[in-house]
């Protein structure tokens, strides 16, 4: 455990402090944090859809802050979800204090998903608000909250629709939080994740079009993990268009791979999972690249 997160819940007093006491925290930042606490308050009993990125780890943090045993994370475990990752949010639960379920869902049972199509997002969100909606009414009527910030609610975001479809709820968005306003309170909260690029789900990197599959997925996930065994990147993604790897690295990271050696060892690594071509992009990390793709292929 970092120095960060050895301040994570000090005691449940200096916590709640959040509603108004803890001088540091810039005013702006405070006032939504109380608006927030205030509206899960009054929900009563909630359940948080829980990935381990930032921002829903705030919302959970913020909903064991609100509601105590009232409040529960859930965390959906499937092939596109990479197994550190899971592994993670049962770290951050337990630090949390919060008491954790996780679920398997299917989304690779269902051929809409499976084509990969532009609109995948809305097919796994749609799986994951059914079994997430049968949970909570299950166990007595909690109610749904996810992470999306007010920015994921701009762009291409299909899994968005899916998740409003379910009435599931977005404290942070309905708060008008950016994402570095989630990050700076985050940090201000003593999270440990608070600085975590975005991770999503490994089918993220499968071409548009180019079918998923367990197999598919776990290669991406074992060239991922290849790549970070030899070299330390914050930011990494291994896009798969068919039989060519792409490698993207954090734009102010790219030169940390200007090493022929290194080069011959990532390519030499990633064709013993099958790919036949290994390529570093140039232009680097960027957010949603595969979309680049399937703008390219609209009329």
């Amino acid at each position: 455990m970092n120095a960060v997160s050895k301040q994570m819940l000090t005691t449940n007093t200096e916590l709640r402090d959040l509603h108004g006491q803890i001088v540091d925290v810039p005013q702006n930042l405070r006032a939504k944090a109380t608006e927030i606490l205030a509206s899960l308050e009054s929900l009563k009993k909630v359940m948080v859809a829980f990935s381990g990125g930032i921002d829903s780890t705030l919302v959970t943090y913020l909903a064991k802050l609100a509601l105590n045993e009232n409040a529960i994370a859930v965390t959906a475990d499937s092939p596109s979800l990479p197994q550190s990752e899971l592994q993670e949010t049962k770290t951050l639960a337990a630090q949390m204090g919060i008491r954790h379920l996780i679920i398997r869902t299917e989304e690779l049972s269902d051929p809409n998903y499976v084509s990969n199509p532009s609109n995948r997002c809305y097919f796994c969100k749609k799986e994951l608000g059914e079994k997430l909606t049968r949970l909570a009414e299950s166990m007595g009527g909690y109610v749904l909250l996810d992470g999306t910030n007010a920015e994921d609610l701009k762009g291409h975001r299909p899994g968005a629709a899916a998740l409003s479809e379910r009435g599931i709820l977005r404290p942070l968005a309905e708060a008008g939080m950016s994402k570095d306003e989630v990050r700076e309170l985050s940090r201000y909260l003593g999270l440990p994740n608070f600085d975590k690029p975005s991770m999503p789900c490994l089918s993220s990197r499968v071409q548009y079009g180019e079918i998923i599959t367990p197999e598919r997925l776990r290669r991406i996930e074992r060239a991922e993990d290849l790549i970070r065994s030899m070299i330390a990147v914050k930011e990494l993604r291994v896009r798969d268009h068919g039989n060519l790897a792409r490698i993207e690295v954090g734009k102010d990271e790219r030169e940390l791979l200007f090493n022929k050696e290194l080069l011959d060892r990532i390519a030499n690594s990633l064709r013993q999972l099958g790919f036949t071509y290994v390529t570093l992009d140039i232009l680097g990390y960027r957010s949603g690249s595969m979309n680049d793709f399937a703008k390219a292929k609209d009329p």
